[in-house]
C-alpha cells in the first residue's frame, strides 16, 4: 500500500481524512505537529501538509524536507491568498489545496501526484550513487534551471567529494546515455546558465 504523512492539528479534521483515505487503500501516518512530522516523513509516498501548526510553519517544513526529499508535497490549508498559494508552490510542493475542498478531488490529486512519482523513481539499476544523487537533484528542482555551480555545490558540500566542472560533464553525459532510452531527453542543457530535468 502507498503510505501517506497526514500533517494536521485538527483532530476531527484529521479523524475524517484518515477515514476517506484508508477506504481507498492507502496507509495513513498521522502528525499533528512539525516535529512529529519530521519524525515520519521518511519513506512515505505522499505528504498532506497543513499551513499552520501549533510549533511552526509548514512553510518551513516543505524547505527542509526539499533539501533531502523528493516526495510530492500537497497543501491543504484554509490560507487562501494568492501569495500565499505562490509561496507554497515555489518552496516545492507539488499542489496547494484550499480549505473547504472537494474530497473526491483531493484523493484524484493524490492518486495523480503518487503516479508520477513512481514515474520519476524508475531509474536504472546502472547508476552510480552519484548519478542517482544528481539525478534527486535535478528532479526536486525541476521547476527551474539550476546552474552547474549549484549542481557542484550540492554534490561536493553534502557528501565530502570533490566533483569538478569537467567531472560533472562526464557524469552528465553518462546520465543521457543511461537515461535516454526511451526517445526522451531528461536532461535539457540550458546554454550558458545549467540543466533541467524533463519528465517524460
Amino acid at each position: 500500500m502507498d503510505q501517506i504523512l497526514l500533517v494536521e492539528d485538527d483532530e476531527a479534521m484529521a479523524d475524517s481524512l484518515i477515514f476517506a483515505l484508508e477506504a481507498e487503500q492507502f496507509t495513513v501516518r498521522h502528525a499533528a505537529t512539525l516535529e512529529e512530522a519530521e519524525q515520519g516523513c521518511k519513506g512515505v509516498d505522499l505528504i498532506i501538509l497543513d499551513v499552520s501548526l501549533p510549533d511552526g510553519c509548514g512553510y518551513d517544513f516543505c524547505r527542509k524536507l526539499r533539501q533531502t526529499e523528493n516526495c510530492p508535497v500537497i497543501f491543504l490549508t484554509a490560507r487562501d491568498d494568492e501569495a500565499d498559494i505562490v509561496h507554497g508552490l515555489e518552496l516545492g510542493a507539488d499542489d496547494y489545496i484550499t480549505k473547504p475542498f472537494r474530497l473526491r478531488e483531493l484523493i484524484a490529486r493524490i492518486h495523480a501526484l503518487i503516479r508520477r512519482a513512481k514515474g520519476k523513481n524508475q531509474l536504472p539499476d546502472t547508476l552510480t550513487a552519484t548519478e542517482r544523487r544528481l539525478v534527486h537533484y535535478l528532479q526536486i528542482n525541476s521547476d527551474r534551471v539550476v546552474t552547474r555551480n549549484q549542481i557542484l555545490d550540492c554534490l561536493w558540500d553534502q557528501h565530502g567529494e570533490f566533483v569538478d566542472d569537467n567531472t560533472l560533464s562526464v557524469h552528465i553525459r553518462r546520465l543521457r546515455e543511461k537515461l535516454d532510452t526511451d526517445g526522451v531527453q531528461h536532461i535539457r542543457t540550458v546554454r550558458g546558465i545549467g540543466y533541467q530535468w524533463i519528465e517524460s
